[in-house]
């Protein structure tokens, strides 16, 4: 992002880091055998006491080749689960109704051939 800002409790732990950005971008490595996940953001919150990221205005996340894209993701990292919405009571530089979505299929296993 252009700028970045951390928000502390008064122990001095980090709660938020907010970064702002054309786009601001977070990316992320699930587990060893997991691809990168990558998401945009006009701006983008992290909240460290529940390990969630707030994406707003011109949201996308790209997850093992799936797209969602929105004016508001909300993605859980510890659950790698995307929410996707409208960004209500906040102002966005592009307004999408709708929320966009490519998932991929999943590759089938082949079957063991069966003797007849």
């Amino acid at each position: 992002g252009d700028t970045v800002t951390i928000t502390q409790d008064s122990n001095g732990d980090v709660e938020v880091f907010t970064s702002i950005g054309k786009p601001a971008y977070y990316e992320q490595k699930p587990a060893v055998d997991k691809e990168i996940v990558k998401a945009y953001g006009l701006t983008i919150q992290y909240f460290a006491a529940n390990e969630r990221i707030v994406l707003l205005d011109q949201a996308k996340v790209v997850q093992e080749g799936n797209t969602f894209e929105g004016e508001k993701i909300v993605y859980d990292t510890r659950r790698q689960i995307v929410n996707a919405g409208r960004a209500t009571n906040t102002d966005v530089s592009t307004p999408r109704p709708r929320v966009d979505m490519v998932i991929q299929p999943r590759k089938r296993e082949q079957a063991a051939e069966q003797p007849q």
